[in-house]
């Protein structure tokens, strides 16, 4: 049996990065990513970890710092939340267009202005098209546990991309629960050590890196990108597969179903909403209410397939989300489970509940209130704004 720690959020973070043996670390701290940095450089202070800490100036430099680590053959680790991820942006997108394999934890948060410090998704959701591979937990278990497989992930010879993992600012990041830490000798057996071999820096071996790119061979490497976004599909479930066999647990890969298979009402969250919506899925279920939830793992690549799967028979299906689609007036995840649908959405309703914004909670009675809406057969707003809109 793995030992059981209470820990919160960005320590599970920290746990699950020491684990996979990083050699280079750098961070610049930021509410409420900041607990995050201290705990890893206190693994080094304390030698539970070999790794050297870049004390770097902004979160532009952090990146960039990493970006050299992980081309001279390191495997690093960093964090960041809100303006800091603001700040990466163009290291961000350079990182995934270089196919540098790095995991980097996202302690979402919500984005200026007006000014705010607390829990949101809106940090991360907006540079969903930056290329990396995005996760989003639901508990802190989960969050140490997708440090291990992301790192699995990412170093895929198959895919060679960057890899987010995405948990709730305060909700997760700085609530404890039980968590159990899997031993170094597990971990060393699932995740190889690091090796960079389709680009590097090494004076024996020159090789220009980033050079100017003419238009037709930059269309190549595009093209080569977005399919190794498509192939992480299947190496997301497998890795899940093999993570549940080793440590006798796992995630549903994509996308983890509860209570779905009779299903005529169906709930879909991402995040750390979706431990409420699973109390309220019992409660409903005990008063008869026949609904289930569908929790999205993984925002890029978006689990299409599966999710066009688990919705087949469902008649309503409502979107609860933490985040804002600023072009489409609802949240991301709703307008993704659409594009999705497409033409398969004929004869369902889809409903679209946004809230959770600005560190505001998501209660069991607000799901309990939506999955009510879901089973009454009237005409309703399709995006409810809670906090706004009765429920």
């Amino acid at each position: 049996m793995s030992p059981k720690k209470v820990m919160d959020g960005n320590m599970a973070a920290a746990y699950g990065a020491m684990l996979c043996r990083p050699t280079v670390l750098s961070a610049y701290p930021i509410t409420p990513q900041t607990p995050l940095v201290e705990y890893l450089a206190n693994f080094i202070a304390d030698g539970l970890l070999d790794a050297e800490m870049i004390e770097a100036e902004s979160e532009h430099t952090v990146l960039s710092a990493l970006q050299g680590a992980c081309l001279a053959g390191g495997r690093v680790f960093t964090g960041t939340s809100s303006q800091g991820l603001a700040l990466m942006y163009e290291p961000y997108i350079r990182t995934s267009t270089l196919r540098l394999p790095m995991v980097m934890a996202i302690a979402n948060r919500e984005v200026i202005s007006p000014q705010s410090v607390w829990g949101g998704q809106q940090d991360a959701v907006t540079l969903r098209d930056g290329g990396w591979i995005q996760v989003y937990c639901e508990n802190n278990q989960e969050i140490l546990d997708s440090v291990i497989m992301g790192y699995k992930i990412a170093e895929d010879p198959e895919i060679l991309l960057p890899l987010n993992v995405c948990y709730d600012g305060f909700y997760l990041s700085h609530m404890s629960e039980g968590v159990d830490v899997p031993s170094q000798k597990l971990v060393d057996r699932f995740l190889p050590p690091f090796k960079i071999d389709h680009i590097k820096l090494d004076p024996e071996e020159p090789m220009a890196v980033d050079p100017l790119t003419p238009g037709d061979l930059l269309t190549e490497y595009r093209f080569k990108h977005v399919m190794a976004m498509e192939r992480a599909k299947k190496v997301i479930e497998r890795v899940d597969h093999e993570f549940r066999a080793r440590f006798k647990r796992g995630y549903g890969g994509l996308i983890e179903a509860y209570r779905t298979e009779d299903a005529d009402l169906l709930l879909v969250t991402m995040g750390s909403p979706s431990g409420t919506a699973r109390v309220a899925v019992d409660l409903a279920r005990d008063q008869g209410i026949p609904v289930g939830l569908l929790k999205i793992r993984t925002l890029r690549p978006f689990p299409v397939e599966k999710v066009v799967e688990a919705v087949d028979s469902k008649r309503v299906i409502a979107v609860i989300d933490r985040n804002v689609c600023f072009g489409w007036g609802t949240g991301v995840v709703f307008m993704e489970v659409r594009s999705a649908l497409g033409a398969n959405a004929d004869g369902k309703r889809l409903l679209n509940f946004v809230g959770g914004l600005g560190g505001s909670d998501i209660t069991v009675d607000h799901i309990l209130g939506i999955i009510r809406k879901m089973g009454r057969d009237v005409e309703m707003r399709q995006v409810t704004w809670l906090g706004i809109h009765d429920v």
